[in-house]
């Protein structure tokens, strides 16, 4: 995370999970000293931004440590962006290509994928980037008031994905076992 929406997503989906009854442990890649073996989990779930098309340093370096565990393990993928927010067949498109360079370089193919949108959080913006921002956003037909931040996330899809992903079998198999 960088402005702090993957962070709140992670914490949605933990709670999310917590309330079905499942255990949940969240860290975040950027505190090495802190994050937990994948091969002690029954599932896993990655969830990352992407800024200017790429995946961030910390979670590509992760998954390249750990992909044989993820690998063994239910997993998906929440990739957090705001072109997520669009509804333009060239965005699904651009989001595939950033998932395909993910996986090539990190060797991970993860078994789900799921795009969410992020948040325009103009307030955290210097003033270079929060000009770049509000105009990407005017092209693209998203919020342009600066004066507030806007959080595209729709919680609901999110809700579904998450409550999808516990219910299929090899995760309640592997979660029971």
């Amino acid at each position: 995370t960088t402005e702090g929406q993957t962070r709140k997503i992670a914490r949605f989906v933990a709670n999310r999970l917590l309330r079905s009854g499942e255990k949940v442990l969240t860290a975040d890649a950027r505190e090495a000293a802190f994050i937990p073996d994948p091969r002690d989990f029954d599932a896993v779930i990655i969830a990352a931004s992407l800024h200017a098309g790429h995946f961030q340093r910390p979670i590509i370096d992760f998954v390249k440590r750990n992909r044989t565990a993820i690998s063994g393990k239910t997993n998906a993928l929440l990739s957090v962006s705001l072109t997520a927010a669009g509804s333009d067949p060239r965005d699904a498109a651009d989001l595939a290509r950033c998932v395909a360079d993910f996986v090539r370089e990190t060797g991970w193919m993860p078994e789900r994928v799921h795009h969410i949108a992020g948040a325009l959080l103009y307030s955290t913006y210097g003033l270079f980037t929060r000009w770049v921002m509000k105009r990407i956003a005017a092209r693209r037909g998203g919020p342009t008031d600066t004066r507030r931040d806007h959080e595209l996330t729709d919680w609901e899809d999110l809700a579904k994905f998450i409550d999808a992903f516990t219910a299929t079998p090899s995760a309640r198999l592997r979660a029971h076992a």
